[in-house]
């Protein structure tokens, strides 16, 4: 689970949101997309089904309301007050989330489904985006106390930390472990230090 999760507004509105938000998750991972319709949805959430069709119209919404609940509800970033310590901290965070028995399959399905899906595929490019900037303060922060050279470019060192987690999620079919982190979160810090990221 992306830690956080869980913790949604209450209200009736709210409760109707996070039970179809958990139900589109849960046929995400049991099929994708391509196997799932409104009214799927409405029955695993137990919510009426003018409900769902009034207020997402489509399962493409739901997908990008899901999708946004996601990154809304991501931790903040780490501040620990070293670069080593942020980016390990970044790493560790998407090794959790993908080692997560939900949230785990539930990214790798929503990448899938963006390969074919433009709508889906947008969603993603803005939790990402999200993620990303959320956590780059640390990259500017590290420049500042004089970590890293002037001009690294923040989200293209956040990039670095996820990607090789994500790969190895994606090719191989195997959750990252601590040492992976760890090693992805040392490799980008000495890249950024050696003016790899710089522009």
């Amino acid at each position: 689970m992306v830690p956080g999760a869980d913790v949604r507004p209450g209200g009736r509105a709210a409760r109707v949101r996070a039970a179809l938000l958990d139900a589109a998750a849960e046929a995400l991972v049991d099929g994708g997309p391509a196997g799932i319709d409104l009214a799927e949805l409405s029955r695993r959430a137990g919510i009426g089904k003018t409900t769902v069709y009034r207020r997402w119209g489509t399962v493409a919404a739901v997908v990008t309301d899901l999708v946004a609940d996601m990154a809304a509800t991501s931790l903040p970033r780490a501040d620990t007050g070293t670069l080593d310590g942020d980016l390990a901290a970044n790493a560790d965070l998407v090794r959790t989330t993908l080692a997560d028995p939900r949230q785990g399959p539930l990214f790798a399905a929503l990448i899938a489904a963006a390969t074919a899906d433009p709508e889906t595929a947008a969603a993603l490019r803005r939790f990402y985006d999200a993620r990303i900037a959320a956590w780059s303060p640390c990259v500017v922060d590290a420049v500042a106390r004089g970590e890293l050279p002037r001009g690294t470019d923040p989200s293209a060192v956040v990039r670095a930390v996820s990607a090789p987690l994500y790969y190895q999620l994606l090719t191989r079919g195997e959750v990252p472990a601590e040492d992976d982190a760890r090693r992805a979160a040392g490799a980008a810090a000495a890249a950024a230090r050696a003016g790899v990221f710089t522009v």
